[in-house]
């Protein structure tokens, strides 16, 4: 019978090995970055992640299961020190931080990284709020760690395939927030390995089939990241440990293959990957948006209005993962955001792919549903052939008086290379974050977060967050 694994080596032999390349490069990068080594368009662009997230986990507090988890973790807590980003508890730091991951997510309306193939900051922001509130950090030790914890998520992501079957989130975001948490505490560069290598262990098994069957589990999957980000931390301080390469092991065998340790390193320090971010204005998957663009531009150069019911059909065509978004019956209204043909059909109804295009009035309209069932969703290989770098889609309407209407985007708005304007970021945080709190407020944590690294802190910006009593 083959040996699966390699024999356990003996103490000595282990500590006669040297450590991986580029864990000690990066035990060395994480303790020793200060907020001063930081590009100003770096540290911008974090100022813009920390917002962003912060709205997107204020507007999915809102939702009711949101609301009723919240109760049910406060009676399990009983009262705690950290305040809830945009509800009214006050609970442990693990379950504040676990409460606005999942928040984060619902909406479908967090940042991204289309090189890490995921949402690196709602998986490290949530966590590194809490802890640096708790610990009285300052505003530029939270942009220094959150920067952190997004470079070695995204990192991981990038040097490392996941397997088909797994949905990103809930895996390699654990180790970020357990390195943004690292370097809120001052960790040294061997302490900064550890928290590494014990997060790496502790990832979810997460299951694609979610997303595409609506099934809003998935929505957690973040949040438990944040949560067991400040638990490896904990761990750590405590004394446990874990394997020598716990990142190479889990993201090149198990949960991953093909995971390359040069890609950890390189132009580390010069290449930023919160600077190659993207942010989102579709409340819908990522996978929807060069479509959505696409229709966006076909509707502009149309008048600015096309009747759905003059729509006889819709051709999509699009890379891979898109392509597997075809169900024009969504069930719930994750699965919705998940669904190609109800994106294009309830924008063309609504006008955009608002957070209500994508509600149970919505997936009830008979008028969206008609349309819907007459979109059809292919994979180009040659679009297919574009990734990672660009996303992209075809889109076609035939319409009953006869015209063919088409639009290719090949980027979507939004990415690093369609860079939305910072007016427009923050045009979206008030109109997400409004109806919960009122434009004043909202206006008030934008100008507390540009202040972050000057005479604003994290303490003052999560009680600026919080909503004792209500909004306000």
């Amino acid at each position: 019978m083959p040996i699966v694994t390699e024999g356990v080596k003996t103490a000595t032999e282990l500590a006669a090995e040297p450590r991986a390349d580029w864990l000690a490069a990066w035990g060395r990068f994480a303790a020793n970055l200060t907020f001063h080594d930081l590009p100003g368009p770096v540290v911008a662009r974090t100022r813009q992640v920390i917002l962003d997230s912060i709205g997107a986990i204020v507007a999915g507090m809102a939702e009711p299961e949101m609301q009723a988890l919240a109760l049910r973790l406060e009676a399990l807590d009983g009262p705690g020190a950290s305040p809830v980003i945009g509800g009214a508890q006050r609970l442990s730091a693990s379950n504040a931080a676990f409460l606005a991951g999942v928040a984060g997510t619902m909406l479908e309306l967090d940042e991204g990284n289309q090189y890490a193939r995921g949402h690196p900051g709602i998986h490290v922001v949530p966590a590194a709020l809490v802890a640096a509130a708790r610990m009285g950090c300052s505003g530029e030790d939270l942009i220094t760690a959150v920067v952190l914890g997004y470079e070695i998520g995204a990192r991981i992501g990038i040097a490392s395939k996941l397997n088909v079957a797994m949905h990103p989130h809930g895996t390699w975001g654990t180790v970020g927030a357990a390195v943004a948490i690292a370097r809120l505490a001052e960790a040294d560069a061997e302490t900064m390995v550890e928290a590494i290598n014990v997060a790496s262990s502790l990832g979810l098994t997460t299951s694609r089939k979610t997303m595409l069957e609506g099934a809003t589990i998935r929505n957690s999957y973040a949040g438990f990241s944040n949560k067991i980000g400040l638990m490896a931390w904990e761990l750590v301080t405590a004394g446990f440990g874990g394997e020598r390469d716990g990142v190479a092991s889990v993201y090149g065998t198990i949960a991953a293959t093909g995971f390359d340790p040069a890609a950890m390193t390189e132009a580390l320090g010069e290449r930023y990957e919160i600077a190659r971010n993207y942010f989102k204005r579709h409340a819908a998957c990522r996978y929807t948006h060069a479509a959505l663009d696409a229709l966006g531009t076909i509707v502009a150069e149309a008048g600015g209005r096309i009747d759905p019911k003059a729509v006889l059909g819709i051709d999509v065509s699009t890379y891979v993962w898109a392509a597997q978004l075809d169900d024009p019956e969504p069930k719930t209204m994750l699965a919705a955001k998940f669904s190609l043909p109800f994106a294009l059909a309830t924008t063309l109804v609504h006008g955009s792919a608002s957070i209500d295009a994508f509600r149970d009035a919505a997936r009830a309209d008979r008028t969206v549903l008609a349309l819907a069932s007459r979109v059809r969703v292919d994979e180009d290989p040659a679009l297919t052939a574009m990734l990672p770098a660009a996303r992209p889609a075809r889109v076609t309407l035939r319409l009953a008086d006869g015209r063919i209407l088409t639009a290719m985007a090949t980027t979507n708005k939004g990415d690093t290379e369609d860079p939305y304007p910072p007016a427009e970021v923050e045009a979206k945080f008030v109109e997400i974050t409004a109806p919960v709190w009122g434009e004043a407020r909202a206006r008030r944590v934008i100008a507390a977060v540009a202040a972050l690294d000057a005479e604003n802190d994290p303490q003052r910006l999560t009680t600026l967050i919080h909503m004792p009593g209500g909004a306000s």
